[in-house]
């Protein structure tokens, strides 16, 4: 029987997109929510990246109030710079 997976993501999955000349875009394409032994993480992803290459960071509670100016509505796209 499959475990029910925790409300919270403690961490977040990010491809980067080299620009030249610029510094990297971090693309936030998914979630990772750990397993109750502690041991692995169910990571869902909702793009994939082109070069095969993810990146997990954890959430931080710059990402927390982050998360919340995502929820309202905004023009453009999002991203990280790191």
């Amino acid at each position: 029987m499959a475990e029910r997976q925790p409300a919270t993501p403690t961490h977040r999955v990010y491809t980067v997109i080299r620009r030249e000349g610029q510094d990297d875009y971090w693309l936030n394409i998914g979630l990772a929510f750990p397993h109750k032994d502690g041991k692995g993480f169910n990571i869902v992803l909702q793009a994939l990246p082109l070069d095969g290459k993810i990146v997990c960071r954890e959430v931080t509670e710059e990402d927390q109030g982050e998360r919340s100016r995502q929820d309202a509505p905004r023009s453009g796209q999002g991203g990280r710079r790191r």
